[in-house]
């Protein structure tokens, strides 16, 4: 038996095709992890960052009203036709809010929680990461239409860094779509000439 000291041309084939698939792969396993922590840090963001009490709508449980999870982050229910809004007396009430937490009246009229959920026609499904960032950032629909109203805490989430953001955009993408269409904000009910 005679000893070669080269490798055969089988070994060193087989050797880069492993070479190969390990190498193509990390990559691939890297960012399919790195997209798995996003979704976990965007969930960990929106579960400690109240955003469940106001566009996740409240029902009445057994010690209260408690968040309807079948109803996650969907917004202000459609079929929920709010009246209107009632009139405070003058001092320091100034918002009133609906049992479903999702729709409060205060001098800037009444607003209406958000369809956070990835729905194309009701919810964020259409929205970039580019236009959920601007629209945190800005306050403003979309980044550039109309104000983002109370009570959504714009000056709190400003702080978000863009790894925040882009880790809510993440998880918010990955939860069920849920059809609801929420009613656009009223404006201020206007003060009568008596007053």
């Amino acid at each position: 038996m005679t000893s070669n000291p080269l490798p055969s041309y089988w070994a060193v084939a087989a050797a880069s095709a492993v070479a190969m698939i390990v190498l193509t792969a990390a990559p691939a396993a890297s960012a399919a992890d790195n997209a798995t922590s996003k979704v976990v840090r965007g969930q960990y963001l929106v579960q400690t960052s109240g955003c469940h009490d106001c566009h996740t709508p409240f029902k009445m449980g057994p010690h209260g009203p408690e968040p309807d999870m079948s109803r996650m982050l969907s917004g202000h229910p459609e079929s929920l036709v709010m009246p209107p809004a009632p009139a405070l007396p003058p001092g320091p009430w100034i918002v009133s809010s609906a049992a479903t937490n999702t729709a409060h009246a205060g001098p800037w009229g009444v607003s209406f929680t958000a369809n956070l959920t990835p729905d194309a026609e009701t919810g964020l499904g259409q929205w970039t990461l580019r236009n959920f960032t601007d629209t945190i950032r800005s306050g403003r629909h979309m980044g550039r239409g109309r104000p983002v109203l109370p009570p959504m805490p714009i000056p709190v989430y400003n702080h978000f860094t863009d790894d925040d953001l882009e880790a809510i955009y993440a998880y918010l993408r990955t939860i069920p779509p849920i059809r609801n269409r929420v009613p656009e904000p009223l404006p201020p009910a206007q003060k009568s000439a008596a007053n």
